[in-house]
């Protein structure tokens, strides 16, 4: 089963544009993201799905895949669906391009929970909530899982509603899970994205997970680690050069 990863990189972005090619510690974000991408093992190739020369430009120039799409894609999703169309692969990741240190570990997870005789359409990952804060912020993503680890749905909204106490007491209790953005596709299910109709829950959401499960899709959704930062903001960059000048324990 050949297995690819795609990392969508947009130039323009609308709180930090150019992110991309922002500098961290030496190296554009971009480059960071395809060497960790790179280190997991049960991939075959990683592949920058770009709408910009200069990316496709520092991709190429640093001795990686890289492939030019267009500029009006609604979400990373349909860019993929463009870079992998014509490509003989089985599986296919979104790993986002601000998402530097995404642990590959996780990366290969994915790819083996896809290769399950279950066959879930799309897998994905979360991990506990165990701020207060974060559990009516609305840029955290929640998901609610079924018996067999799959999808139930995702919101911007707290779920699990808790009717009777204070939700935080629950917190680190197995109830409350904050959705990862990272993905893993079968090439079939990606086939067929561009014939399903936009769905209210998304577009209320703005959660594009919301049209494959409202769709009827399977999303397989396993555990992880506490994501090391992504970076959405010029603050976010100034966090992961930080993050990445830590020493690293022994």
């Amino acid at each position: 089963m050949k297995t690819l990863a795609v990392i969508p990189a947009r130039y323009e972005s609308s709180r930090f544009p150019a992110k991309m090619l922002a500098d961290l510690n030496g190296s554009p974000v971009i480059l960071h993201t395809v060497r960790q991408a790179l280190k997991a093992s049960a991939l075959d190739e990683v592949l920058v799905a770009t709408d910009d020369e200069r990316i496709l430009k520092v991709v190429e120039d640093a001795g990686f895949r890289a492939c030019m799409t267009r500029k009006d894609h609604p979400s990373g999703t349909d860019r993929i669906v463009e870079a992998v169309k014509a490509l003989e692969v089985d599986l296919v990741v979104n790993v986002q391009g601000d998402e530097p240190f995404m642990d590959p570990e996780l990366i290969n997870r994915l790819i083996f929970r896809m290769q399950a005789e279950d066959c879930p359409d799309i897998g994905t990952a979360c991990t506990p909530i165990l701020l207060a804060s974060e559990l009516h912020e609305p840029s955290v993503v929640k998901v609610v899982r079924d018996e067999q680890g799959c999808a139930l749905y995702f919101s911007r909204s707290l779920i699990p509603f808790v009717r009777d106490e204070d939700p935080a007491v629950f917190l680190g209790k197995g109830l409350f899970f904050r959705h990862l953005g990272v993905y893993a596709y079968r090439k079939s299910f990606l086939e067929g994205w561009e014939h399903l109709a936009p769905h209210p829950l998304e577009e209320s959401e703005k959660l594009e997970q919301l049209r494959a499960l409202a769709h009827g899709a399977r999303i397989a959704v396993i555990d992880a680690d506490q994501s090391a930062p992504g970076i959405d903001t010029p603050a976010d960059l100034e966090q992961a050069r930080l993050y990445l000048s830590q020493p690293l324990e022994s």
